[in-house]
């Protein structure tokens, strides 16, 4: 299904987006070394509830997970690039930490990542991978926007990521989002350009560019969520939710 939101429906997907940016910001200033993943799902849990929002994840159990996902927020360490169940882990200097949220508030939603890294170290391989994809995912955002085509936007984003070096999975993408998180179109992060659907005002995407350091392979954690490199080489995961717009495309999960 390819939802077309109207123009109070939009309004209220910004407010959505906000909130998402807000908790995204948040939990990105609290996160440090020591930080138990747990303790990171338990304040975004908190934060959506006390926002009058939904999880689109606690209940979530799509064919390609293990039962409902349970838990509030992705969280991605390392390895792990999408899909990351929370654990009993902590943090430690250096990590590269990936957080995935989405939320529903008013009946709509809307779908934000970012990657970061955790402490004082800053290892070059680890702020090459988080630097491509969010170069990426502004070039797919340049590309969108009213009449621009899927294959325009995938071409744009598959374009940084090779020119920087890296092997693209298509395997999971970008996707269209609305009153639920994943519907069509989607959006792989890579692609041939004036192909596909055509974009029109109104339409919400979630655009998010994914990266594997030497492999385009994935494997499943034993908690039947978590994906990894299949090397276990590090990764990095950059996502904005976006609404097409008669001059473009609109941010609508724009951090501060």
């Amino acid at each position: 299904m390819i939802e077309i939101l109207d123009p109070s429906e939009v309004v209220r997907a910004r407010a959505t987006g906000a909130l998402v940016a807000r908790i995204l910001q948040t939990l990105r200033d609290r996160a440090g070394v020591g930080t138990n993943l747990l303790e990171i799902d338990r304040w975004a849990r908190e934060m959506i509830l006390d926002a009058g929002a939904e999880s689109c994840y606690v209940d979530y159990a799509p064919s390609f997970g293990r039962g409902p996902f349970g838990h509030y927020i992705c969280t991605s360490v390392n390895d792990a690039v999408l899909h990351g169940r929370p654990r009993d882990q902590v943090l430690a200097d250096g990590d590269l930490l990936t957080l995935d949220l989405a939320v529903s508030l008013d009946g709509v939603v809307a779908d934000s990542a970012v990657s970061f890294l955790v402490g004082s170290t800053r290892p070059p391989e680890s702020v090459a991978l988080i630097d491509a994809t969010e170069r990426a995912l502004a070039a797919g955002i340049a590309a969108a926007g009213p009449g621009a085509r899927i294959g325009d936007v995938a071409h744009a984003i598959g374009t940084v990521l090779s020119a920087a070096g890296y092997p693209i999975s298509t395997e999971f993408g970008g996707h269209g989002v609305g009153s639920t998180m994943h519907q069509d179109p989607h959006v792989p992060n890579t692609g041939r350009p004036g192909r596909g659907y055509t974009l029109r005002p109104g339409l919400l995407l979630a655009l998010e560019p994914w990266v594997m350091a030497d492999t385009a392979a994935l494997v499943t954690d034993a908690d039947g969520w978590t994906l990894r490199s299949a090397t276990g080489c590090l990764t990095a995961h950059s996502e904005h939710t976006i609404a097409i717009t008669d001059d473009g495309a609109e941010i609508l999960t724009l951090r501060a």
